[in-house]
């Protein structure tokens, strides 16, 4: 596949996704939904089919489609080890970063005593926020909360650094926030907890499918995202340094392999989503150019980085342009995704989400399971409009969504 810096290539990368063929209302339809799950490109849905039609098996058995299931998962770890700069004994994989989250959470509680202190901030999902407020209730432990910059959507830093201390025993971050596009500084981050003895547990959910991941960059301890967030399955992958995964008091039936990374995958794996998520790696490496699947997507990522904030760029300044329109989040100067999150004066978020869908306009609204940056915008009961533009959006589509939103302010 040729690089997307052109309307020629874009149009090639789209003809990659059946989804965008789908009319409504007569109109094609714009999918702005990524930020809540991408379209999936044909070569995802092959290497499933193909899993599933030509070698489906359990694991770990002398016949051969069970020695070709072992062989794909083996290929998978050092595929999503490329994409996030790991070693393939350092990834597993699981139903989804939320389920992961609340796995690896009991299993670290384990080894905390009362007393102990978490930290997770204001403008997260819930996904890395929840589990650990629950093992702290049943573990006796102290959650603090670091608050976030309404003003501009960012992590305030200062409160940051002082709620973390020598009871801290892990910094709960998101890389990137799924209501606002807003991108946190998650390697300072990570030293500022290393600095006191904590773990990092690093949500890339949103920030995976935006930018490159680099855990050794990062130094984080953990971190998850969800193939469905970057043109895959619905499936988790999860990142955890080999000594510290090895270590883990992990809840695990007792003939289960002890060995990372298969000791924190509970019960037979959904095989075809993992496929699945190799396969989107690969659909992502190959818009770019480079000796070695790593090389391929940096060139892809940058590539890409390129185009979202020209679109980026687009859909703020259109979207600022309408009067009773309000943006949410740091301006595109600032480090974010290409996801803008808005309320329209006088329509509920539902209603602006209902009517752009005559235009076969596609957008979300609502919380997003990030409530509590949410609630502290001051939109708690009706939620926000979150249009974000994803490796197929168009300059034309984001055109649409501005003046659609432009008729109904």
């Amino acid at each position: 596949m040729t690089r997307p810096a052109n309307d020629s290539a874009l149009a090639q990368l789209r003809g990659a996704f059946p989804a965008l063929t789908r009319k409504h209302s007569g109109h094609d339809v714009a999918y702005f939904d990524g930020p809540g799950g991408t379209q999936v490109p044909r070569t995802v849905v092959e290497a499933m089919n193909d899993y599933l039609y030509n070698h489906n098996a359990n694991t770990h058995w002398e016949y051969p489609t069970s020695v070709e299931t072992d062989e794909m998962i083996a290929r998978a770890r050092q595929t999503v080890a490329d994409f996030v700069n790991a070693d393939p004994t350092e990834i597993s994989f699981g139903a989804n970063m939320t389920t992961i989250t609340f796995h690896v959470a009991r299993a670290l509680a384990r080894d905390w005593k009362a007393g102990d202190e978490l930290v997770v901030t204001e403008l997260d999902h819930r996904a890395n926020v929840d589990p650990w407020l629950a093992v702290a209730s049943e573990r006796g432990l102290v959650v603090r909360m670091v608050k976030a910059d309404t003003a501009n959507g960012t992590l305030d830093w200062d409160d940051l650094k002082a709620q973390l201390s020598s009871r801290t025993k892990l910094l709960a971050i998101g890389a990137a926030s799924n209501a606002l596009g807003t991108i946190s500084d998650i390697a300072a981050a990570s030293a500022l907890a290393h600095e006191v003895g904590a773990l990092s547990f690093v949500d890339a959910v949103h920030y995976a499918p935006h930018n490159l991941v680099d855990v050794q960059a990062i130094d984080c301890d953990f971190l998850a995202c969800s193939a469905y967030k970057f043109y895959g399955p619905h499936i988790g992958a999860f990142y955890g340094r080999r000594e510290l995964v090895e270590r883990m008091d992990v809840p695990k039936l007792l003939p289960s392999p002890d060995s990372a990374p298969e000791r924190l995958e509970t019960g037979t794996q959904n095989h075809e989503g993992i496929a699945g998520a190799a396969a989107a790696v690969d659909f992502l490496a190959d818009i770019g150019v480079g000796a070695d699947r790593r090389g391929r997507l940096e060139s892809a990522f940058s590539t890409l980085h390129s185009r979202g904030q020209s679109l980026l760029e687009q859909l703020w300044s259109g979207l600022q342009s309408i009067d009773g329109v309000t943006l949410y989040g740091p301006s595109p100067d600032r480090p974010r995704t290409p996801t803008v999150s808005f309320v329209v004066r006088g329509v509920s978020s539902g209603d602006v989400a209902r009517r752009l869908v005559d235009r076969g306009i596609f957008v979300s609204n609502g919380d997003f399971y990030a409530s509590t940056i949410v609630e502290r915008l001051g939109h708690a009961d009706d939620g926000l409009v979150r249009a974000g533009c994803a490796c197929y959006t168009s300059e034309d589509e984001v055109a649409r969504l501005v003046e659609g939103v432009r008729e109904l302010a």
